[in-house]
């Protein structure tokens, strides 16, 4: 957190007005001791420890001469026991560990009717419906001797009196078995008859149930506190007092309708409705283990934001996610969405095994795709059958062979872009490319057609042959190369100015430089030049220091690198290249020192053959003083032993050399056999021809203007496809790997083999007849009618978004260690809705937000705290804490800070130091934070930068997940360190300075209207007189300490990079900030009211 001058004081925390809510961030309105905390996203494991049972189940006459029936079989007008809602959760939590679906000590099986009925190997029943005298189950729960009693003690999951009750009666009713609930076909139900304004069918679900219970129903919230929970419901954001204050005005019965699809065509819509996929998909930013690199997955998020605001149905939402890359033509936009399967956790470590890796991931899509689309913890199966569900480790891996054959490597590469992966460019991009690529064609044939009218004489075969010219070519004397660039270590090139006899060699100054270690001053020159003829020398003047002589002197060449070296002195002392190779070739001692020594050696001793084109060079030494003048190349220019002039010279020099980069690869071969052994004509012409274009100093303009233009639209194109956007993609590999149980889920220890199918319990996956099924095939599975799950799940996490809570809280879980739905009518009431309307997301979510229960007042009555605290029923509206994500965006949207720009690569706001650092290592792209600076800084969470490994710490404190893992639920806690990241943070300290500036610069002039502006900005409602009151006071003893600490006052409002106006005294903006930090601090301003 960032340290700054601001009192430790309540204050900031403190709502005025208890009734609105208690100063404990997130709790309930009118409550200051209870909360509503939710459960962790986790991934069940369920290992359960306990030692085995391998006696049968005693007859029960030896219980009973123990043992004591309860006393109380049944009670008055108990309320019917139902096996789905009161016995199966019972079972479930206690017994089906060991007599589950995955697990049948003494052949009893509790989960399934038939087999629980059945008669033991013992001879006994463990249930007889109606006979509890017969039950065993009965003299087994009430036992008290430790070897017989169940659940067995050091199971430590004792049955409760009540429990044993519930049992015992439900046994004496006949012990009537139910399918669970979330595996039966789902049925649209009758809506409940309803008096009056029948509504929304969703009220009359809930109103009913709410009259049974006989609870009082809210009243409908007032327009302010409409508006702002529905805005933050549909966009994560607040409203502005503008949209608040028309709302307000609007006398029309259908206002608040359309306030919400105003908020659904919003593009931050989309962005909001992300946010809880994002979850659920496990999307992140790097890789996740060991180096945890950042990789390019953006493009998905991006997708899936798009999605939403384009209100793409739910099936194909599903059906591109798990197989877009499958559809017929799959174009960009529908590959980009299978990124949903390569969001899960890769590494490149060390030691680890590629087989492995691969199953892991397997292992990973499998239990994704059955947590996001059906509720289920498939990951319960790796290892053996699922205790609880009916879920064998035969199913599992029947489905793990749809994702077996992933054409991903199980080595990330620790890179950005691990394969599969495509380009994404945008509509100016691709027309760019495209008008680059009808270029490219085009200088070509010109190039052909002037090389084609080209007249060649090679001088070596001319007679009489042309005679050599000595001449010397200098690279640096008085002045760096024309159009060079110097990169000198340490500091800038330094000269040296003689003017007596001796002192420089030529012109009138030489280079001069004193060094401890390294030192050395590299040029890059404006153009290419090159290694010149055959027989040609690169020279340079040395003069070394008597006093002061370095280890080694060097020059070094770059072509397409740094490995031409030539060193006089100690060898390897400079440490770079390999001693003894054209890399570090030492050429000789040290040049005399005290006079000026010319130092030379021919180029292609250090592997730069005659004609190649030199990049820049370098004048390195280590340690000494040193002088450096008049570097160059000389030469006898014979034109018949010049590469660049002579073409048959140019091919004898490449004969033999195995290094031939700057030909093209059909090329390298018959120019490395040479002329006389390559005897095509054919390939004769193309070598030919390519020499001509790109190597003969003396072509003709015809040939040159071109070629130059060819090589400019190359780099343009080279320079644009490196600038396109990649993302990762889904695909299969050309041969499907098998696939099979894997004993105890290890990767090397194959068992039975499988194919690729679905879960037995469910519906029957359908292919064409004599084809493997594929991914395809799999997502239309998911979508079938028939299916009893997937409209239940996607239902159920509709509403826990804009409820809270799921109708199954549980919402992660929808198997037999799941809670049971509050309202089961309802919910399948909804996911008939939503199916049958073609899966329309959108109007599903108006749905819900123009309910009543969604509008209803959220205070709470002493007959709600006591019925219903959680506020399942819904008698009162939801209020919930804001998530991570929603209270950052609020700060932000209020102060104006807020840049709402869509999409792109994550970006890296503030955040405390040394986050990233303790767990980053050497090598790592994401090893150090490195912030950004500008509109970055004040993008929407949603693109904030995610690194697994150090997830950003206000997402974190605030309950999100790290997205290691699928998340289809976030807890909401509360802690001390969200108040001291809310007061002291960088992000909310410069977020309420803008707000006090806005306050100061555009609200209105007195204190007490500005107070009301703050108010209407930040929770979009009026203050009240008392309110006012408080927070006056609070601003005057503000004002009181920045008056006598001015300078403290400077150092608030410095605080983030957005600059403080200039015309705002410090003093008075200081306290304004303070004060509007409080009000961003409210517990009111925290919840989604």
């Amino acid at each position: 957190m960032h340290d700054l001058p601001v009192p430790a004081c309540a204050a900031p925390l403190i709502d005025p007005r208890q009734r609105r809510g208690s100063a404990i961030l997130g709790l309930p309105a009118g409550s200051a001791t209870r909360i509503n905390p939710q459960e962790s996203c986790f991934m069940r494991g369920f290992m359960v420890g306990r030692r085995g049972m391998s006696k049968s189940w005693p007859g029960l006459g030896m219980i009973l001469a123990v043992g004591i029936l309860p006393a109380t079989v049944t009670k008055g007008a108990e309320k019917p026991i139902r096996f789905d809602r009161d016995i199966r959760p019972l079972l479930s939590e206690h017994c089906f560990a060991c007599h589950g679906p995955g697990k049948q000590e003494a052949g009893l099986r509790l989960d399934d009717g038939p087999a629980a009925l059945a008669p033991l190997g013992s001879g006994d029943r463990a249930i007889v419906p109606g006979d509890l005298a017969a039950s065993a189950l009965i003299a087994r729960i009430a036992a008290t001797d430790p070897d017989t009693v169940m659940p067995p003690p050091h199971f430590r999951k004792e049955l409760s009196a009540a429990q044993k009750d519930l049992l015992t009666r439900w046994i004496a009713a006949g012990a009537p078995y139910e399918q669970h609930w979330s595996f039966r076909k789902i049925v649209r139900p009758e809506v409940p008859a309803a008096a009056g304004d029948a509504g929304n069918p969703i009220d009359r679900f809930l109103e009913a149930r709410v009259a049974a219970e006989g609870l009082p129903l809210n009243a409908e919230a007032d327009r302010p506190t409409l508006i702002r929970r529905v805005t933050f419901a549909l966009t994560g954001l607040p409203p502005t007092p503008e949209e608040v204050a028309a709302f307000v005005a609007d006398p029309a019965p259908d206002a608040y309708e359309k306030v919400v699809d105003r908020l659904l065509a919003n593009p931050h819509h989309g962005e909001e409705m992300a946010r809880h996929w994002l979850d659920v998909a496990r999307y992140a930013d790097t890789h996740g283990l060991h180096l945890d690199n950042e990789r390019h997955m953006w493009a998905y998020r991006d997708w899936v934001v798009k999605a939403f605001n384009d209100n793409l149905p739910f099936d194909q939402f599903t059906i591109l996610q798990l197989a877009g890359d499958l559809l017929p033509g799959a174009t960009r936009e529908q590959q980009t969405a299978t990124g949903f399967s390569r969001c899960n956790v890769t590494t490149s470590e060390g030691g680890s095994i590629n087989e492995e890796l691969l199953f892991r991931y397997a292992v990973d899509r499998t239990a994704t795709t059955l947590n996001a689309w059906m509720g289920l913890t498939g990951q319960c199966a790796v290892c053996h059958d699922h205790k609880f569900d009916p879920i064998s480790a035969k199913d599992f891996y029947s489905l793990y062979a749809f994702f077996n054959s992933a054409a991903d490597p199980g080595f990330d590469g620790n890179i950005e872009q691990t394969a599969p992966v495509i380009k994404l460019p945008t509509p100016d991009q691709e027309t760019e490319l495209a008008a680059l690529d009808a270029k490219l064609p085009e200088l070509e044939k010109r190039i052909e057609e002037a090389v084609a009218l080209v007249v060649y004489v090679d001088p070596a075969t001319a007679d009489p042959k042309p005679a050599a010219v000595t001449s010397e070519t200098v690279w640096l004397d008085d002045d760096l190369p024309a159009g060079a660039t110097a990169q000198s270590s340490p500091g800038g090139p330094t000269w040296f100015t003689g003017s007596e006899p001796g002192a420089v060699v030529s012109g009138a100054r030489c280079l001069d430089r004193t060094a401890t270690g390294i030192g050395q001053d590299v040029f890059m020159p404006g153009g290419e030049i090159q290694a010149g003829p055959a027989g040609g020398e690169l020279f340079a003047h040395v003069w070394i220091d008597p006093a002061a002589p370095p280890k080694a002197v060097m020059i070094q060449l770059h072509t397409d690198g740094w490995e031409h070296r030539a060193v006089w002195g100690e060898g390897g002392v400079i440490p770079w290249g390999a001693v003894g190779q054209a890399s570090q070739l030492v050429l000789g001692p040290l040049p005399e020192a005290g006079k000026w020594v010319r130092v030379a050696f021919k180029p292609e001793s250090i592997g730069v053959p005659p004609g190649t084109k030199i990049g820049g060079f370098a004048l390195t030494q280590f340690d000494g003083h040193v002088r450096w003048d008049k570097v160059g190349l000389s030469s006898t220019d014979d034109p018949t032993a010049d590469p660049a002039r002579s073409f048959a010279a140019w091919w004898k020099a490449r004969v033999g050399v195995e290094k031939l980069d700057d030909l093209p690869e059909p090329l390298r071969g018959p120019v490395r056999e040479g002329p006389e052994k390559t005897t095509n004509a054919d390939d004769v012409t193309r070598i030919r021809r390519h020499w001509l274009r790109t190597v003969w100093r003396e072509k003709p303009e015809e040939i040159a203007v071109p070629d130059r233009e060819l090589v400019e639209t190359r780099r343009k194109r080279d320079d644009l496809e490196k600038a396109l956007v990649r993302t990762f993609v889904f695909n299969d590999l050309p041969q499907m790997r098998d696939s099979f149980i894997m004993l105890r889920g290890a990767y090397n220890k194959p068992g039975e083999k499988v194919t690729r199918a679905t879960p037995a319990f469910l519906p029957p996956l359908a292919s064409p007849e004599g084809a493997t099924p594929n991914r395809l095939d799999l997502a239309k599975w998911i979508l079938l009618p028939e299916q009893p799950l997937v409209a239940r799940v996607a239902a159920n996490r509709l509403w826990q978004q804009f409820f809270g809570t799921g109708l199954v809280k549980t919402s992660e879980d929808f198997g037999q260690q799941g809670e049971s739905p509050s309202h089961p009518e309802l919910l399948d009431w909804l996911a008939v809705e939503y199916r049958e309307c073609g899966w329309n997301t959108r109007h599903l979510v108006k749905l819900l937000v123009t309910s009543r229960a969604f509008r209803r007042q959220a205070s709470m009555a002493p007959e709600h705290l006591a019925a219903d605290p959680e506020n399942r029923l819904l008698a009162r509206g939801p209020r919930i804490r804001l998530d991570a994500e929603q209270i950052r965006d609020n700060a932000l949207a209020v102060s104006g800070l807020l840049v709402p720009t869509l999409g792109g690569r994550g970006v890296r706001p503030y955040q405390p130091d040394n986050i990233w650092e303790p767990v980053g290592f050497a090598g790592s792209n994401t090893q150090r934070y490195a912030r950004d600076t500008g509109p970055a800084l004040w993008r929407r969470s949603l693109y904030t930068f995610v690194k697994r490994t150090a997830p950003p710490p206000f997402m974190v404190n605030f309950d999100a997940p790290n997205r290691e893992q699928f998340c289809g639920r976030r807890e909401r806690s509360n802690t001390p360190l969200q108040a001291l990241q809310l007061m002291n943070d960088v992000q909310h300290v410069e977020a309420a300075r803008a707000l006090a500036t806005r306050a100061l610069a555009s609200g209105p002039a007195d204190d007490a209207a500005r107070i009301d502006w703050l108010f209407r900005t930040v929770i979009a409602r009026a203050a009240d007189s008392a309110e006012i009151a408080v927070v006056a006071e609070e601003l005057a003893t503000h004002r009181g300490r920045y008056a006598a600490d001015p300078e403290a006052a400077k150092q608030l409002v410095a605080v983030g990079e957005s600059k403080a106006p200039e015309n705002l005294p410090a003093e008075e903006l200081a306290a304004w900030t303070l004060l509007s930090n409080m009000l961003l601090n409210l517990d009111e301003t925290l919840s989604r009211n």
